[in-house]
Parts: structure tokens; C-alpha cells; sequence
């Protein structure tokens, strides 16, 4: 570690982003005192209330901080973790405020989070507590369709949106948009088909547009396509998994390495990436998993050679601690801020390319979108014009075999004739909103000679779309 780095001081997460956002201001001629405005936390609530569990009454702390209104409702996950704190899900919602400009999501920035480690608690008892605190939420307008719509975030999943949005129901019986009041929500209760992987989707597309760039694959010092290269992954969860599930099944990228809080497994000729789901599902732990070496400091990893380094996990996972060896050549956020504002310092004066979370994060929100359209819409994507799709389509083939005395393959005749079901359209939708977004972005980095790299960019592009709805707003 250099010694320079080593005694300088590492910013907290908040300031972290603070910093960042305050990078992309710099570069941008806002009117006066609207920077100040766009950068203030609107407001926070703090809940603390009892619930009766196991013979005696237990007390939990919960938050819900709201960024910016500019547009509403606000978006933004509900977390459980032990870590919560205001700072947390202050700098979490103004990342979600930026982010949703980015991706041109129609929302506010919000985030939510509740001090607690959902292990220890049993599944009866954890939905007593999530109702609770829903109840405590909603009761002030925030959780609401067209206010604020929380979704999953770590530690919470698919079961606790159900149980939030019942909670809603009951209190607001006469909402015809009641399941609208949160997203990520299982199908069976008003989901979307997608949802689940879109985070790790999202992060997919984000490399794939980033390697159609052969300017910007030069950058990060590599060449060729996607195929073929070595990624590491940190964080085995939800966003990690399907991440490296898609690059490795479908790209044919090689997941080198995963790293998990109990250690690490590594395999240079690929790690089998379901298999090694199954094992920790099952056992709760990578070790013991055949298919690779496993290391018990786990953390080292982030600084093995790679071509690509996914951290997927918490914030903070690069710092002034480990930057100074880090040697991936590419670094993809799929986590909320997992390179802190010094150690970006660092990694770009190294030459290293950065895919900054406010983007490569953003599948989640895209999608969450996506199935609040539907929620409000009171319609399945692709029930109107599925049937319709593949009748056409079949008349074209049968058109074609006619004219040409020819017979088309099964294979392709099967694929061509269906229509599009919502799983379809949906990842089609993200498809789109990464490969513009990455676009509006990379111009910017491209343009601007005073932009020094794409989290820059993509402040400023966020910035400057927050900044006009303000302006169109007369404040």
C-alpha cells in the first residue's frame, strides 16, 4: 500500500457520494443555490416502536429518508441490516435520486432501512415486524403508490414486499392502486416476471455496452470481446448470482473467483456458478465446495489479477486500503458504492475504468419501474398483442414457404412465431434503457475534456436532468 494513501483520511459512505456528486457540480454552470438544493436530503424519519416477541416486548429502530421530490412518487429499497443508520439510507437515497435521472425512471429518490439481522428472527416473527413497521410508514405517506414506493434491498426479498403491500391493502381498502405502494413483489401478488434477476441483468447489459465501445475497451487497457475474459465476483447474493450466471452461461465469460463473507473460491478454468448457489444455500458457506480452492481470506481476492472485478456485495468494499493494488483492469459497481471516493481517486490516476453503480446498479429501479407501470396499469405486459404477434408472424412464414417451395427449420419456426411474453418485453425494456443510458453517458465522458471519467459523466448527466425538472418547477 502506498504510504501517501495509507495516511490519508478515508471519507465515510455519505461523504463519499457527497464528494462524487460535488466532482460532477464543479463541472457544471447551475443556477445559484439550486446545486445546494439538489444536494440536500429533503428529509429522514426515524421510527422506533415495540413488538410483542417471545414473551416480552423488543424495540426496533427503522428509517425512510426521502432525497429529492423533484418527481413523484419517490423510489428506493428497504434494507435489513444491523449496520442501518441515517447516514446510510441518507447517502442511499440520494444515489437512488440520481440514479433513477440516469435511467430516465419518472421517480424521486427515497431509501428505507430497518436495524436488524432478519437471521435471527423466524419467519412468523419476521412478518410481524415488517407489518409493523409498514404500518408505522404508511400512517405518514411514506409508503404510498403515488408518494413513495419502496422496494427489496439487502437483506430483504419477494416475502417482505408481500407482506408490506398487504399491510398497505388493509389500511387503504378503497386504493385501487394499492399494490402499486411497493415493487419487487412476487408474482402471485402483483409482481413483474424479471424482477428478481434484473439487478444482476442490468449489470450484464452494462458490460455487454460497455465492450461494444472498442474506444472504451482500450481504455481499460483490454481488448477483444467479452467472451473469453477473467471475472472476479464479490458477493454471492441476488445481484452477484444472476450477474455471474448470465456472463458465464450466456457470454461466455470465465467467473475466475467469487468471494463470500466466510471466504473465497477460486477455479482458473471457470467456477461453476449454480453449483456453487446450491452449496451455499444448502451449507451457508462456500467452504467445503469441490469445484474450486477455497481461501479463508476471501478479501485478498479483490486484488487478484482479473480482467473484471464485480463487487456485488456492501459499500466500501475498496478503499484507500486496497486500491493501491488492486489490478483489475475493469471495475463494475453492482453494488451501492463499493469503491469509496479516495480509492476512485486512485484507481483512475492507475488508468483503471470504472462502471460506476449509479449505472451499472440501476436494473433494479428500471425494472421495479416497469412493474409499478403495471401495477398502475392493471395489465399483464404482452396480454394485448402477444396472440396477435405470433398470428402474423405465422402468416409471414407460411407466405414465404409458399413463394420459395421451401420449409423453414423447427427450431427456427418455433422461436420466430412466438410472441412476446412479458419476461420478453421486460428484458427488451432494460436492454434499451442501458445501452441509452450508457450512450448519453459515455458522450459526456467522451466530449467533455474536464470530465475525467464515467462516474463524472454520469453525475452530470443526472445532475443536469434533476436540475431541469427543478427549473421547469419555478422554485
Amino acid at each position: 500500500m502506498n504510504i501517501q494513501h495509507a495516511a490519508a483520511t478515508e471519507p465515510g459512505f455519505r461523504d463519499s457520494v457527497n464528494l462524487m456528486v460535488e466532482r460532477a457540480i464543479d463541472l457544471l454552470d447551475l443556477p445559484e443555490g439550486l446545486s445546494e438544493n439538489i444536494h440536500t436530503c429533503n428529509s429522514t424519519y426515524c421510527v422506533r416502536f415495540g413488538v410483542r416477541l417471545r414473551g416480552k416486548v423488543h424495540t426496533f429502530t427503522g428509517y425512510r429518508a426521502v432525497h429529492s421530490d423533484h418527481m413523484e412518487p419517490v423510489k428506493g429499497g428497504i434494507r435489513y441490516a444491523m449496520n442501518v443508520d441515517q447516514d446510510e439510507v441518507e447517502a442511499l437515497a440520494a444515489l437512488m435520486t440520481y440514479k433513477c435521472a440516469l435511467v430516465e425512471a419518472p421517480f424521486g429518490g427515497s431509501k428505507g432501512g430497518l436495524a436488524i439481522d432478519p437471521t435471527e428472527w423466524s419467519e412468523d416473527e419476521l412478518e410481524k415486524i415488517t407489518r409493523r413497521f409498514a404500518y408505522e410508514l404508511t400512517k405518514r405517506d411514506l409508503i404510498n403508490p403515488s408518494q413513495n414506493v419502496p422496494a427489496p434491498d439487502m437483506g430483504t426479498g419477494e416475502r417482505e414486499m408481500a407482506w408490506i403491500a398487504d399491510e398497505f391493502r388493509r389500511m387503504n381498502t378503497t386504493d385501487i392502486n394499492a399494490r402499486a405502494c411497493v415493487t419487487g413483489k412476487p408474482l402471485y401478488a402483483g409482481g413483474i416476471a424479471g424482477r428478481v434477476e434484473a439487478t444482476g441483468r442490468g449489470v450484464q447489459y452494462a458490460i455487454r455496452e460497455f465492450f461494444r465501445h472498442k474506444e472504451d475497451v482500450q481504455s481499460a487497457n483490454l481488448d477483444g470481446e467479452l467472451e473469453g475474459k477473467r471475472i472476479i465476483v464479490q458477493g454471492l447474493g441476488n445481484v452477484g448470482y444472476h450477474a455471474a450466471k448470465f456472463l458465464s452461461q450466456e457470454d461466455g465469460a470465465k467467473i475466475i473467483a467469487v468471494i463470500e463473507r466466510g471466504g473465497a473460491v477460486s477455479n482458473p478454468d471457470g467456477v461453476d456458478i449454480d453449483a456453487l448457489k446450491a452449496h451455499l444455500t444448502e451449507t451457508g458457506d462456500v467452504r467445503g465446495f469441490k469445484g474450486g480452492k477455497f481461501q479463508s481470506k476471501g478479501a485478498a481476492l479483490l486484488t487478484a489479477e482479473c480482467d473484471i472485478l464485480i463487487p456485488a456485495a456492501m459499500e466500501s468494499a475498496i478503499t484507500l486500503k486496497n486500491a493501491d493494488d488492486v489490478q483489475a483492469k475493469l471495475i463494475v459497481e453492482a453494488a451501492n458504492g463499493p469503491v469509496t471516493a479516495k480509492a476512485n481517486e486512485i484507481l483512475n490516476d492507475r488508468g483503471c475504468v470504472i462502471i460506476p453503480d449509479l449505472y451499472a446498479n440501476a436494473g433494479g429501479v428500471t425494472v421495479s419501474y416497469f412493474e409499478w407501470v403495471k401495477n398502475i396499469s392493471h395489465i399483464r405486459f404482452g396480454r394485448m398483442q402477444r396472440r396477435q404477434e405470433e398470428t402474423r408472424q405465422s402468416e409471414l412464414m407460411a407466405e414465404i414457404e409458399a413463394m420459395t417451395n421451401r420449409k423453414f427449420g423447427d427450431m427456427f419456426r418455433q422461436n420466430y412465431k412466438n410472441g412476446s411474453k412479458e419476461i420478453d418485453l421486460v428484458r427488451s425494456g432494460l436492454d434499451d434503457t442501458m445501452r441509452c443510458s450508457y450512450e448519453c453517458m459515455r458522450t459526456v465522458w467522451r466530449e467533455n475534456e474536464q470530465c475525467p471519467d464515467l462516474r463524472t459523466a454520469a453525475y452530470i448527466v443526472a445532475l443536469q436532468r434533476v436540475a431541469q425538472t427543478y427549473s421547469s418547477l419555478n422554485l
